[in-house]
């Protein structure tokens, strides 16, 4: 599929990742990536919750990845300070 098509697509991925292309137009970024980030808290079992934090990022990375040129990173961090975790 070619990038027009792509971009003409009203899929939640898409029409996210085209809202943060058109705010990088007006200001590149100065680090030469655009960074994604997400993370979770590890307390209790893996769950679904847990896997749909980092999936969604990355579907909007990769749809950014499809509408532009700029290289991207992804940082995924586990939040050892949960709150709801006991205090030892």
């Amino acid at each position: 599929m070619d990038r027009a098509t792509f971009g003409a697509s009203k899929a939640w991925p898409v029409t996210e990742a085209a809202a943060l292309l058109a705010r990088l137009e007006k200001t590149p970024p100065a680090k030469g990536f655009v960074l994604f980030e997400t993370g979770y808290g590890p307390s209790g079992l893996p769950h679904i919750g847990t896997f749909a934090e980092v999936f969604r990022t990355t579907l909007i990375r990769r749809a950014f990845e499809r509408l532009s040129d700029l290289p991207t990173r992804l940082y995924a961090f586990s939040d050892d300070m949960d709150g709801l975790r006991k205090v030892p």
